[in-house]
Formats: C-alpha cells, structure tokens, sequence
C-alpha cells in the first residue's frame, strides 16, 4: 500500500505570505484609497495633499527596498516580515489618531517603510520554498494578498463609515492597523525561512537536480554586479512603468466615482470590492501563463490590458467603459509584481532574490512615489482627474514595448 505524500510545510508558509501581503498592501495602502473621500473631508485636504500623503507611504516604501535585502540576510525573512508588520500596524493606528497633515504624512512614510519589510519579503520568501516550475504560480497566488485586501476593505470601510459618521475614517485606519498586527503575531509563530530547516526541499525540486537557472542560483549573490545587470535595470524600467500607472488608477478609483461620476460610497466600494473578488486570480493566471510561455509573454499582454483599462477610464464618460476599465484592471491587478518576483528567482535563485527584487522595487517605487502627487496636482490644475487616467494609460503601454524589447524567459 502507497503511503501517502505528507503534507509540505510550504503551502502553510504561502498562506502565510499571502496574509502577509494583505496586512503590509491590502490594508497599509489599497486601505487609503477607500478611506481617502472622508479623510480629506475631515482633514480639508487638497488633491494635491491627498497625492502627496500616498506619495510619502511610496517614498518610503521605495527607501525600504533599499535595506529589506540586508536585513533578511542577517536576521532572517520570518522576523523580518514579522517585525515589519507590527511596526506598520503602529503607524496605522496613528494615522487615524492623529488628525493632522503632518503627522499623517509621517505615519504614512513610516507605513511604507515597514510596507516594503513585510511584502517584498514575503514575494522573495516564495522563492526559497517553490522551485523554478512552480515558482510563477506560487508567486501569483502570493499576491492575492492584495485582493484580498480589496474584498475586505471595500464592503467594511463604508459600513464603518456609516456607522461612525465624522469619525469613521479614524475608526477605519484603527480597524486596518488591527488587521496589520494580527497578521505579524501570526508570521512570527508561523513562518519559517527555508524549507532546509525542516529537512525540506522546494516543492517542485527534483531531489537528484538542483534548481539552478541560469547557473546563478547557487553562486554567492554579489550585489556590486547588480549595477552591472543591464538586464536588471531594463526590469526595473518595466516596473518602474507599472508602478507609476497602477498607483494612480488604484489610488484615485473610488475618489473618480465619487467626485466625477456621481457613484455614492457605497456604489463605489461594491465595485472596489468586486475589483478585489476577480483580482485575486490575477497573479495565478498570469504566473501560469508565465511557467507556461515566457514571463515576457505574460509582461506583454498585462501592460496591453492596463493601459487599455486607464485610457479607457479617463477618456470615456460612459457607465459602460467604468466597468470595461474596472474589469480589465482585475484580471490583471496584482500580476506584474508576481512576475517580477519569478524573474527574480530565476536569475539569482534564492539568495539573491531579495536583494534584487529589493533593488528593483527601489525603482518600481520611484514610479509609485511620483504618480500620486503628480494625479493629483493635475486634478487641481484641470478640476479633473481624467488626464491623470490617460497618462497612466500612455505609461503602461511603455511598459508594454519596454517588454516587448525583452528576451523570452
């Protein structure tokens, strides 16, 4: 009689990964676009404020990539990811407790900051418990973490908001930063850096084969020849385009609805919340795509969707386009950074995953940091947030023809 395969530790540390994401991006960043209306009512915030607040949390999102790499080699991804979400938690409760610009910007730098701990960690963690084969869908369903932060954010935050009147968006960033610290108890108990330490291989590692793309996997990652990669740097370009187009459409969606077409709150954040329900197969279609054809083809046919989704959003008028946009936009959500995470894992294997992907998202958040406060200084020159939409849309096609010019991975 066949014994049956015992059950791999690494799903349990996925899960993991994915509460992880949810707790740093669903509920540190995608929470404040849902937020945003009633806290720049209650604040008397500008447009150009409102971009700004998002653009500090990007900053230091971006400034966090730069160290994620060398903290995780020192003291491990478990209490790194851990450690990062406690203090994100922290400066979410401080967000809704102190009502005042300044200090808002200071816990929303500081929300970034831990923000970059807590999800690149989790994203390169994927690489260390799933070999190359498997490493495009794990990574896919790691980002459903943010899905799920859109599932749970966009029906609680306008029931919190309704029942707590002028005070619902502090009660909202309390119930956010609850979310954030559970999850870090659960990471500190839970996860586990690699799965040698439990007498593990990666799932989907042949035992007799080492999983070595490239044949960088097992060397010693040495961060100098990062500068070196023009490859490396022609990635972090395509993200940087991701990051700057993404950034606007998710951060201004709801505030879109409100203020130009008329939705009502909670209109608008059932349509977050279904955004959220089809975007969680986002990163496990395309990262199937990807194991399957090339990370490239899987790069070319997102950014094709996306910047069609924010043309589409800002040039048309019709009820129609909102949903076409918002549809677009869900089946491709989450999906860019999964793949850059496999081509992290591809290139420079476990080790170097980190650092790299760190140093990738320091660009990446470059594009974050830049596309909130200039949406929003547009909004308040033009009374609109339309030619915003249409920008983010041109530059998610450069991200297509900047993958276009790839080589097949």
């Amino acid at each position: 009689m066949q014994v049956p395969p015992r059950f791999h530790y690494a799903y349990i540390v996925l899960a993991l990964c994915v509460l992880a994401v949810f707790g740093s991006l669903g509920a540190g960043r995608f929470g404040y676009g849902i937020i945003l209306p009633a806290m720049q009512d209650a604040l008397k915030l500008s447009n150009t404020q409102t971009g700004e607040l998002q653009s500090w949390n990007l900053l230091g999102y971006s400034l966090g990539a730069l160290f994620v790499g060398a903290l995780t080699a020192r003291f491990g991804a478990r209490r790194v990811i851990s450690t990062s979400l406690f203090v994100g938690s922290l400066a979410i409760f401080a967000t809704g407790y102190f009502p005042f610009f300044d200090t808002a910007r200071v816990s929303r730098f500081i929300v970034g900051l831990s923000n970059a701990g807590a999800n690149i960690i989790a994203m390169a963690l994927v690489s260390a418990w799933f070999a190359a084969r498997r490493r495009g869908i794990a990574a896919g369903i790691a980002t459903a973490g943010v899905s799920l932060g859109l599932i749970v954010t966009g029906p609680l935050i306008p029931a919190i908001l309704n029942a707590y009147g002028a005070e619902g968006w502090r009660v909202s960033w309390y119930a956010l930063g609850g979310i954030a610290l559970a999850v870090s108890i659960l990471g500190a108990l839970f996860l586990r850096n690699r799965p040698e330490e439990m007498g593990l291989m990666p799932v989907g590692a042949d035992a007799n084969v080492r999983d070595n793309a490239g044949g960088k996997n097992s060397a010693p990652f040495d961060g100098r020849a990062l500068f070196k990669s023009r490859l490396l740097w022609h990635l972090a370009a395509i993200y940087f385009a991701f990051g700057f187009s993404y950034i606007i459409y998710a951060t201004f969606f709801i505030r879109y609805l409100i203020g130009e077409r008329a939705f009502s709150t909670s209109e608008a954040g059932a349509l977050w919340f279904q955004v959220g329900a089809v975007s969680i197969i986002s990163g496990l279609m395309w990262g199937a795509v990807s194991d399957r054809w090339s990370r490239r083809a899987a790069l070319i046919s997102v950014f094709a969707a996306q910047g069609a989704a924010f043309l589409l959003f800002g040039a048309s008028h019709e009820l129609i386009a909102i949903y076409f946009s918002a549809g677009l936009f869900a089946l491709t959500a989450w999906s860019v950074p999964a793949l850059m995470a496999a081509i992290a894992g591809d290139l420079f294997g476990a080790r170097g995953a980190p650092a790299v992907l760190g140093w990738m998202t320091v660009v990446f958040g470059a594009g974050q940091a830049i596309g909130p406060w200039l949406a929003g200084a547009i909004a308040d020159a033009t009374q609109s947030f339309s030619i915003a939409f249409i920008i983010a849309g041109v530059a998610a096609l450069f991200g297509m023809l900047g993958s276009l010019a790839l080589r097949a991975k």
